[in-house]
């Protein structure tokens, strides 16, 4: 009798969340306070991940970044600059390496994002503008996008290959 290949047992555990790098700068201030130009926000979102297999077999740390900069009107010198690198200690096992892509990439970010809000909405008041309040994001349907651009650009690639190889 032929042995039934057994799949392993998929295992997800959260083991700590925790910021890594959190700063602000107002480069403008106090001047910037006395503006009466309406601010443009503009907010950078940026992730990785990367296995900690040294520390402990299946353990991974996903580094949300957040850049929020602030600019009052028509002035190029931002009013401030927030940054945060959101940290979280996952643990995962039996997940290959496209489930792990999409759990990395959607709900780590999804556990994350709440805190990075927090913590850039506590770190712009401390620095004497009003709260920023940083609206959701929906990290399924950004990883979804991003595994479908990057699939249309292999397609892109592949075919380019193909007309170069006919040529």
């Amino acid at each position: 009798m032929a042995e039934e290949a057994q799949t392993p047992e998929r295992q997800f555990s959260i083991e700590r969340i925790y910021v890594k790098d959190l700063s602000f700068e107002s480069p403008g201030a106090p001047e910037t306070f006395f503006s009466t130009a309406k601010p443009k926000i503009n907010i950078d979102l940026n992730h990785t991940y990367q296995s900690k297999q040294a520390m402990t077999e299946g353990l991974y740390e996903v580094v949300l970044n957040i850049t929020v900069t602030a600019t009052n009107g028509e002035d190029t010198k931002p009013a401030f600059v927030a940054e945060v690198a959101q940290c979280g200690l996952f643990m995962a096992n039996g997940f290959d390496a496209q489930a792990l892509e999409q759990l990395f990439g959607s709900y780590c970010l999804t556990i994350l994002y709440p805190y990075a809000r927090e913590a850039i909405s506590d770190v712009v008041g401390k620095g004497g503008f009003p709260q920023l309040l940083i609206s959701p994001v929906n990290f399924e349907a950004y990883a979804n996008a991003k595994r479908a651009q990057q699939e249309s650009n292999q397609s892109d690639q592949s075919a380019g290959s193909a007309d170069r190889a006919s040529n």
